[in-house]
């Protein structure tokens, strides 16, 4: 059975002290003025100062409990849904639990990564623990610094990106609420592995081997178009499998909460999938692309702003670098 009776009771975000407009970006590109918001119609993100990840998360995280109402010492496991790491041992999670000053509580702490939809992928395995009963309350935490790991020469994807972290509070819910999670997939199509990636810095290019010779290899290189094609061919199969699985249509979807690629993907999603401009959350323009920090930190807008009440049937939606499709749909 795919339903799990379980229920995101709080939400929180922190986006970094330094905001950067569109006109910042087009001086350190190199491009023309205007060329930055004509592409990507990202007007200003944030980048982090002093800031790390795990400071980021820790905010996010301890803003998502006070929604909640709950303190640290209700929660029983604590999950980093990011795609990029603070460093690679020991895993964010345990950075994020220290960034908290919890680091004497003994709550399990690791990381799920999917690049882009980390978070969407520890919603749908952690609501099966909580639902089990295997855990009463997870924190999850996407926090992401892009800016540290662009390529500026390649300008169209170095233009997409921001820096920001969001959390979530999940648990089970009772009998008598509908908040509940309906259906979840996911889908890799390892075809397009290469066409989104981080080669340098694991063990096929170990960071000792860097050099400034081979400093491409250590940042993020994205081929875009034939990753929109391939996703824009995959995407609408993906999503009618998916919404059949949860019995309904998009129709019956109160708001789609995908995450923000960019603007010809959030393009791409409404024409293909006929999704109205009411029923799309769309924070693009004032975020940019905040890998997977970008879908919970959706639904914390959508919460915020009252675009969803309890028991709103709601759609998270994305792709990620592997390539893969991923989504969940759940009544909040």
């Amino acid at each position: 059975m795919q339903t799990r009776h379980v229920k995101i009771i709080g939400t929180g975000k922190y986006m970094p002290k330094r905001r950067v407009t569109d006109s910042e970006m087009d001086r350190a590109l190199g491009v023309p003025e205007g060329w930055v918001r004509k592409k990507t119609n990202v007007i200003h993100r944030h980048f982090v100062e002093d800031e790390t990840a795990s400071l980021m998360g820790a905010k996010a995280a301890y803003e998502a409990l006070a929604a909640a109402e709950l303190t640290f010492n209700d929660i029983d496991c604590l999950v980093c849904t990011s795609g990029t790491m603070e460093q690679p041992i020991p895993c964010t999670a345990a950075l994020i639990q220290e960034a908290m000053g919890q680091q004497h509580s003994g709550v399990p702490a690791f990381d799920m990564n999917s690049t882009c939809l980390s978070f969407v992928a520890g919603l749908d395995v952690m609501s099966y623990l909580v639902d089990a009963g295997r855990y009463r309350r997870v924190l999850l935490v996407s926090t992401e610094i892009a800016s540290k790991g662009l390529n500026w020469k390649q300008k169209e994807s170095a233009a997409l990106f921001g820096d920001g972290a969001a959390a979530a509070v999940i648990a089970k819910s009772g009998p008598e609420e509908r908040s509940r999670i309906l259906s979840a997939s996911m889908e890799t199509y390892s075809a397009g592995a290469h066409l989104s990636e981080i080669r340098g810095g694991g063990s096929g290019r170990p960071a000792g081997g860097f050099a400034p010779e081979t400093a491409e290899h250590y940042m993020f290189d994205m081929q875009g178009e034939p990753l929109f094609r391939m996703a824009s061919k995959k995407l609408p199969d993906f999503m009618n499998r998916l919404l059949a699985g949860a019995g309904c249509s998009i129709a019956n979807i109160k708001l789609v909460i995908p995450h923000q690629g960019s603007a010809m993907a959030m393009r791409l999603l409404s024409r293909k999938l006929r999704i109205s401009e009411e029923q799309l959350l769309y924070i693009t323009p004032d975020h940019g692309n905040t890998i997977a920090a970008s879908i919970p930190m959706g639904l914390h807008e959508a919460i915020r702003q009252n675009r969803i009440e309890r028991g709103d049937r709601v759609l998270l939606v994305g792709t990620s670098a592997g390539l893969t499709l991923g989504g969940v749909v759940l009544d909040y």
